[in-house]
């Protein structure tokens, strides 16, 4: 069966639809075309306007051709909306009666009895459905017939939720599909669907219907009827461990419902309860909520009332995540300004310790000639310290002067209870552009301290293997990472930290280059850490 599922979906939506997950990456289409939906029903109105433009043109004595329109209009609004498809189904009626047709008078009345039902009014429907004398219908109405009445059982079985009263209207609904069954022409897909109804409705559904199944692989579907094969489909895979076959064929369902601009549908509304019990809440409220209007606009009565019924509770549990999103965000927020006043206290603390090793540093060099190849080491640490503890000194200091004002800000919408604003207040922190700003200023210090390092750098390597900056590049990736060893940063945690790799693509980037150097992997940094900085080199 996942195999059936994946070929469905290759066949409906193309290998694309895999890059992030099955269910996941049906869902994004689902979204999509659920934006997309006022097209689909503009694209319906167009076809109405015609209909009713081609009415307006008819003689008044031509009744057939009044009749035979009337029929598309019926078609058109029957899963679309209830009080128009009403009004031509009465207009149906009256014609047959004037042509005193009886065939297609009581193939009107079957129309009238099918939207009577999708608007949940079961009295009306069997009032209507026990007025039709099979005698005067064709085999095709027939097949609607019962196929209406074993609906309108089945539907009476599932809103009665009884054990005295569901058994024998689930009965009665299979006796009905037997006796449309018996009209059906063999491997028709009037055939597999009820035979699926069948299994259905008898609880038949220990393995997925190989009816339905056939139907939705094999057979040229309109957008409507595979909404309703899969949302059938769907009842098949029960277990806990096929909630997403489940919530595929609803996918399914759902997306082939708004192609079809189908109204009186049942696909949004069981996908939205499945994601809700899979803690989906966000998705299954955007869902159970197109199904309410849906429903709403149709004028489906009792399908209104249950939906009306689940969307409260939905909506409840969206709002309790709201809330706890934003107690997280408020934590987050002070917790960033706490972390950041202790970085800018320990840098400052850092920053004179520093100072005061520069001091030492120098009263050890005039007493201690005989380290002058420390001390020079020594210099060239201090040099490199000044210029980056400098820099960084002052972009800390930029830093909390912009989360001071950030702190500001939070703090009066917190007072205004402006909370919908706090998100717009940290989206205007561009972590991106302050991540390229420190690379394209560390590259720049760097290089004011080792103005040859690039050029020490590729005489490592062979020409055609050496490493140059573009055109609109200080360092590129290459050139930073053994930059940051030569600052005496050699861990690769610390470096994949520092430039946001991972560890594992840090150390390839070493070894790829180690092994095109001339020299061997250990001399090669050795070599790296000897490049001399700026200062060093004007002394000698």
């Amino acid at each position: 069966m996942r195999f059936f599922l994946f070929t469905l979906l290759m066949v409906l939506f193309g290998c694309s639809a895999f890059s992030s997950g099955r269910t996941d990456s049906l869902l994004a289409v689902l979204k999509t075309e659920l934006s997309r939906r006022k097209i689909y029903d503009d694209q319906k109105e167009h076809r109405i306007k015609k209909l009713k433009s081609a009415l307006s043109h008819t003689s008044i004595n031509a009744l057939d051709d009044q009749y035979k329109i009337y029929k598309e209009l019926y078609e058109e609004y029957k899963v679309y909306q209830f009080d128009s498809a009403y009004v031509y189904t009465s207009k149906l009626e009256l014609i047959s009666r004037k042509l005193n047709d009886k065939p297609k008078f009581y193939d009107s009345k079957t129309k009238l009895a099918f939207i009577l039902l999708s608007a949940g009014m079961f009295k009306e429907s069997f009032d209507c459905l026990n007025e039709i004398n099979t005698r005067f219908i064709s085999d095709s109405t027939k097949i609607d017939y019962y196929s209406f009445k074993s609906r309108a059982y089945s539907d009476l079985a599932d809103y009665n939720n009884n054990k005295n009263f569901t058994p024998g209207d689930n009965a009665l609904s299979i006796k009905y599909i037997d006796s449309a069954l018996k009209l059906c022409k063999s491997g028709s897909y009037e055939q597999y669907r009820l035979l699926g109804d069948r299994q259905n409705i008898s609880g038949d559904i220990a393995r997925p219907s190989s009816y339905l199944v056939q139907l939705l692989l094999y057979y040229p579907l309109t957008y409507h009827e595979r909404a309703m094969v899969s949302t059938e489909l769907s009842n098949f895979y029960n277990s806990p461990g096929q909630l997403d076959e489940r919530i595929y064929l609803l996918e399914v369902g759902a997306i082939s419902d708004i192609r079809s601009s189908t109204k009186e549908t049942l696909a949004s509304f069981k996908l939205g309860e499945q994601l809700y019990k899979a803690g989906d809440i966000n998705d299954a409220y955007i869902f159970i909520q197109h199904a309410f209007d849906d429903a709403q606009y149709y004028g489906a009565r009792l399908r209104k009332i249950k939906i009306a019924a689940m969307l409260p509770v939905v909506e409840a549990a969206k709002s309790i995540i709201t809330e706890n999103e934003k107690h997280r965000l408020l934590i987050y927020l002070l917790s960033i300004v706490g972390v950041s006043v202790l970085i800018a206290l320990i840098s400052f603390i850092v920053f004179i310790q520093l100072k005061r090793l520069k001091v030492k540093e120098a009263i050890i060099e005039e007493k201690n000639i005989q380290l002058g190849k420390i001390n020079d080491k020594l210099s060239e640490d201090a040099h490199i310290k000044e210029e980056y503890i400098g820099y960084f000194f002052n972009l800390i200091s930029g830093y909390i002067l912009k989360l001071e004002k950030l702190k500001r800000n939070v703090e009066r919408k917190i007072a205004t209870k402006k909370y919908d604003d706090l998100l717009l207040s940290i989206n205007e922190i561009n972590i991106k552009k302050e991540r390229d700003s420190l690379f394209y200023t560390f590259d720049h210090i760097f290089l004011k301290i080792f103005p040859n390092f690039i050029d020490s750098f590729n005489s490592l390597l062979k020409k055609e293997d050496q490493i140059w900056p573009k055109d609109n590049e200080v360092l590129n990736t290459d050139l930073r990472i053994f930059a940051l060893m030569r600052l005496g940063i050699s861990d690769n945690e610390t470096i994949a930290n520092i430039l946001e790799y991972s560890v594992n693509t840090i150390y390839v980037y070493k070894m790829r280059i180690k092994a095109k150097a001339l020299v061997p992997g250990d001399q090669f940094d050795h070599k790296i850490m000897a490049i001399k900085a700026v200062d060093l080199l004007s002394k000698s």
